[in-house]
């Protein structure tokens, strides 16, 4: 019976992936009839030619990018709740989004420091700004992770780097003018529409990399989540195997945080999600399992962050937040480490 239901919920993931796909499309300051939409789907021009473009240039990329920045910050934080088997962990836990953060700020509001990096920075600027910044919080972790033998203490320097980062982020905003200050928020609140199609190609090569990467970690994974010392007794190489999660969830988040900006609570909570849904801990199912789930949550927060008949759309962090919080909230909960 429960083998039943498992199935039939690997059946019911795809389908809903693919019916809040063709929904985000549909969603827009144009209204396009539902027809049209599957029509221009199947390549076909449809009643209107500039409804044709819309769909493929604007539409389509932004649909595209829910579902890759879903599945990418999903999988990087399955990887960090089974590395620290701490189930609120998420992809950013290590600080590679507040470095990026703090990349990001230098180029928005560097003259308040006296570093005028770049007068009007462009699109790609931001993106290789925040890539360079996860890199170097990437290579910090990874000096410090040969000093130690055990992931709590890994986990503790993370989150001392990125509470540094933050300060300093803090620092600059303090000092900056308004305007600076403006153009670094609106890049924290992330953003899902901003991407071409080479951007794209670019997030979705990343996104492949680490999910190999992920699929050959299965072994490990699954050997590691019952513990460190369980894995060496199991012939585990712990060391090698600690550097190749973190290797794969740094290239998971920093290409969304580049992209994308931070986005919050979705690798944090979608793993839980999943698993209420799929009940294992085999990470050879749970993997495709919160790429799908990830890549749906994402769909359906950037249908929500459309408010009804209007051109505005809603930071998505916003809404991200709004969903991912009670999940939180209920993983507290159940976690019994609340003195009541």
């Amino acid at each position: 019976m429960m083998e039943f239901m498992t199935l039939k919920r690997w059946i019911v993931l795809p389908v809903l992936l693919l019916v809040l796909f063709i929904i985000n499309l549909s969603l827009g300051s144009v209204i396009i009839p539902f027809r049209d939409i599957l029509t221009i789907l199947w390549g076909k021009i449809g009643a209107n030619p500039v409804w044709f473009d819309i769909v493929w240039d604007f539409r389509m990329t932004k649909a595209l990018t829910c579902v890759l920045a879903g599945a990418a910050l999903s999988i990087g934080g399955l990887l960090m709740q089974t590395l620290f088997r701490n189930a609120l962990a998420g992809p950013d836990v290590l600080g590679l989004s507040s470095g990026a953060s703090l990349a990001v700020s230098l180029i928005f509001m560097g003259s308040a420091s006296g570093l005028q990096i770049l007068s009007s920075p462009s699109p790609w600027t931001t993106v290789v700004a925040a890539s360079i910044g996860c890199v170097c919080v990437f290579l910090i972790v990874q000096a410090i992770s040969h000093r130690l033998n055990d992931n709590t203490s890994l986990l503790i320097i993370g989150l001392m780097i990125g509470a540094t980062t933050s300060s300093l982020v803090s620092v600059l905003q303090f000092l900056s003018k308004a305007e600076d200050q403006q153009s670094f928020l609106i890049w924290t609140f992330g953003s899902l529409g901003g991407l071409n199609w080479v951007e794209i190609k670019v997030l979705a090569l990343t996104l492949l990399l680490g999910a190999v990467l992920s699929f050959v970690l299965t072994k490990p994974l699954n050997v590691w989540f019952l513990g460190e010392n369980y894995s060496r007794s199991m012939g585990v190489n712990t060391r090698r195997s600690r550097f190749l999660i973190i290797l794969s969830a740094s290239l998971l988040t920093g290409a969304v945080t580049a992209f994308c900006g931070p986005i919050a609570f979705v690798g944090l909570a979608v793993p839980h999600l999943t698993k209420l849904m799929i009940n294992t801990n085999n990470h050879r199912i749970l993997i495709p399992g919160v790429m799908i789930t990830g890549a749906s949550l994402m769909l359906f927060c950037d249908i929500v962050a459309h408010l009804p008949g209007s051109s505005y759309v809603l930071p998505i962090n916003a809404i991200t937040a709004l969903i991912g919080a009670p999940v939180v909230i209920s993983i507290i909960i159940r976690s019994k480490r609340i003195a009541v």
